[in-house]
């Protein structure tokens, strides 16, 4: 099975990990447009993280390089993209898990943050938590949406494994580039 997988190309893990995320942003637009729920700043960070990791895999799905060096690379970006989505979505739902005396305050807006504050501090600001990011508007079979998010970024991280994964398959030749 392994060698199967090692068989699939940049371009089918690319566009494998590129539809996984037009998946994810489906249902959160979804959310957001026919259910009315707002996303909080943190949520919106997620989906940042899901657009970079699309961005990844759309260029990857077209360059589809041949060489391991190529792989590598979309494999580490996708990857990394991937990884500060699985932190972010993690730090929601430890946010949702505190006790209700120890939630943080809610903070300004994130489109306030943006316009008045520089970027290191919006990130620094948002990521020690807001009072909105803590409450739990939607529950689907018991699970916040940050946990479904993150069993999503869980899912979406065999995509960037299997462009590593492939970078390792066997090559006619020593080919690194192209």
């Amino acid at each position: 099975m392994i060698d199967d997988l090692r068989r699939l190309s940049v371009r089918d893990w690319s566009l494998a990990g590129l539809a996984f995320c037009v998946l994810m942003m489906a249902v959160a637009l979804g959310l957001e447009h026919l259910v009315g729920l707002e996303p909080c700043p943190l949520c919106v960070f997620q989906r940042v993280a899901v657009l970079a990791a699309a961005a990844v895999f759309l260029v990857a799905a077209i360059h589809n390089p041949a060489g391991r060096l190529g792989a590598v690379i979309y494999g580490l970006l996708s990857l990394a993209a991937v990884g500060g989505g699985i932190a972010v979505a993690g730090r929601h739902l430890w946010l949702q898990s505190l006790p209700a005396d120890k939630v943080p305050t809610c903070g300004p807006g994130l489109d306030y943050m943006m316009e008045i504050l520089p970027l290191q501090q919006v990130l620094a600001q948002v990521l020690s938590g807001s009072g909105e990011c803590a409450e739990i508007d939607f529950l689907l079979l018991g699970i916040s949406l940050p946990g479904w998010t993150l069993a999503g970024f869980l899912v979406l991280s065999l995509a960037p494994l299997g462009l590593l994964l492939a970078a390792n398959r066997p090559h006619r030749g020593y080919r690194w580039l192209g």
